[in-house]
């Protein structure tokens, strides 16, 4: 069950306040300028929003900001630790800031996040990386103010990687975002599945949902502010509400938020398959403005090996979730996560998978090969498979799912879609970037003023990983 979430008091936001007007005022009286941070972060979404709730305590410090590491007088990475290789990343980036440090001895290396949450990544960043100056893990981000005050105030190493691991939820930082059509609008935190193979339960600790009225009134915030296409945000977001004091699962707070005046569309992510209800799908069928997309991981097509990542579903659960969806929303896009080579995963096993994903025909498929996380149950099991089956697997799933998503954007030649028109590309010929509410991509024909707005585009042609279009004629 979920637990019921601890709001920061009033009282300690005014506290931690505090130190923020205490370091702007220390770099001001120091530096004579506004000081300037620079944020590097790596992983997923929510980790992205954490960086907004970041960037808008350090507005309150007085920081501004950079893109280069290097130039910063507060350089932050906020880390990820679902797969080795961002680690790697990490280090040698942080590693890369020696030098600039060396030049300015009063600038300030900081780490933070799921990676940093860990005991083993605390120590050895303690022994092997006196470049950072402060530590502190994904529990304790609110203190974000006071542990930079005690940092600048001692001249010493700051670490903490304390807290309660059921956790808390910060409200009253305006998060600093990227200006645009998109925003991220985390609704929960945390994560009580404990897939065998993932370590984020223990870094990002149990489930906490946000009230409600709290939700909307920051979802009103960004339809006024302009934001477009807006994402709601959680480990697993259809346990929204569970085991908290107020009356109102995730399909409720769909409908709710699908109500609010504005022109604007509405996805979410992360859904697991073993708290998809039909209640869900028909939320999503009953809304214009709720995007017929859903990204439903099912990570591998064997129910063998699904018990052994603690998924709590198998095979013919998931197919059955699928067809549900589809029969509300027979134009849904889906997308999915799947890893291969799991621990001891046999060839028959990997067999599943590919039936599965011809099967179901996804639009698309983010792939992974099983990367060990310590301290997690599926690092225990002592893995009898050869690195070099699981790349030839991989590749054959990645040349299966490419014909698919190729076959698939084929489909879309000569429809007309209305998507939003949300950037500028790099082709000459269509300038502009779109996103249908599936989430594919459009690179569109046009004037960068259509920018912001959605637009009714007829797709002309297709690649595998793109649609090209112009607009509608009448």
């Amino acid at each position: 069950m979920g637990k019921q979430p601890i709001t920061i008091s009033k009282e300690e936001l005014e506290r931690q306040r505090e130190f923020s007007e205490q370091i702007r005022r220390h770099y001001l009286e120091t530096m004579g300028r506004q000081p300037l941070a620079c944020v590097d972060t790596y992983g997923c979404q929510q980790n992205e929003a954490d960086s907004q709730l970041l960037r808008g305590m350090m507005i309150d410090m007085g920081f501004g900001f950079t893109p280069e590491p290097d130039q910063a007088d507060l350089a932050l990475f906020n880390t990820c630790a679902v797969r080795e290789h961002a680690e790697q990343r990490v280090f040698g980036n942080i590693g890369a800031l020696t030098h600039a440090k060396r030049r300015r001895p009063g600038m300030i290396v900081a780490m933070c996040g799921c990676m940093a949450q860990q005991e083993r990544i605390k120590e050895k960043v303690k022994k092997s990386f006196p470049v950072v100056d402060l530590l502190f893990g994904s529990h304790v981000l609110y203190r974000f103010p006071e542990l930079l005050w005690r940092r600048v105030q001692s001249g010493k190493r700051v670490f903490d990687i304390s807290g309660d691991e059921a956790g808390v939820i910060l409200e009253g930082v305006q998060p600093q975002r990227d200006r645009g059509v998109k925003a991220w609008l985390p609704i929960m935190y945390g994560c009580n599945n404990f897939c065998s193979y993932c370590i984020v339960p223990y870094v990002r600790g149990r489930e906490r949902s946000r009230q409600p009225e709290a939700v909307k009134a920051e979802f009103r915030r960004l339809v006024e502010e302009g934001y477009k296409d807006i994402t709601l945000l959680g480990q697993n977001v259809n346990s929204y509400g569970i085991g908290c004091d107020f009356d109102c699962d995730f399909a409720d707070l769909l409908e709710d938020l699908s109500r609010e005046p504005g022109d604007f569309i509405i996805r979410f992510m992360t859904s697991h398959p073993k708290d998809a209800s039909e209640k869900l799908f028909e939320t999503m069928a009953r809304h214009d403005n709720i995007a017929k997309h859903l990204h439903l991981p099912f990570q591998s097509g064997s129910s063998r090996v699904l018990e052994q990542m603690n998924r709590r579903y198998d095979r013919e659960q998931y197919l059955a979730l699928v067809q549900a969806a589809r029969r509300h929303m027979p134009g849904l896009t889906l997308s999915s996560d799947v890893i291969v080579g799991f621990p001891n995963e046999t060839e028959e096993d990997f067999e599943q998978t590919l039936s599965l994903v011809e099967q179901v025909q996804f639009d698309n498929l983010f792939t992974f090969i099983y990367s060990r996380r310590e301290g997690t149950a599926a690092a225990r099991i002592q893995d009898e498979t050869p690195a070099e089956d699981k790349k030839r697997r991989f590749q054959r799933l990645l040349d299966l799912q490419n014909g698919i998503s190729n076959r698939r954007n084929a489909q879309c030649v000569g429809k007309t879609f209305r998507a939003l028109v949300d950037g500028e590309g790099q082709d000459e010929e269509y300038p502009l970037t779109a996103r249908t509410e599936g989430q594919k991509l459009i690179r569109l024909k046009g004037d960068p003023s259509l920018i912001g707005k959605f637009a009714d585009i007829t797709i002309e042609k297709h690649t595998t990983w793109a649609l090209f279009g112009s607009l509608r004629q009448e």
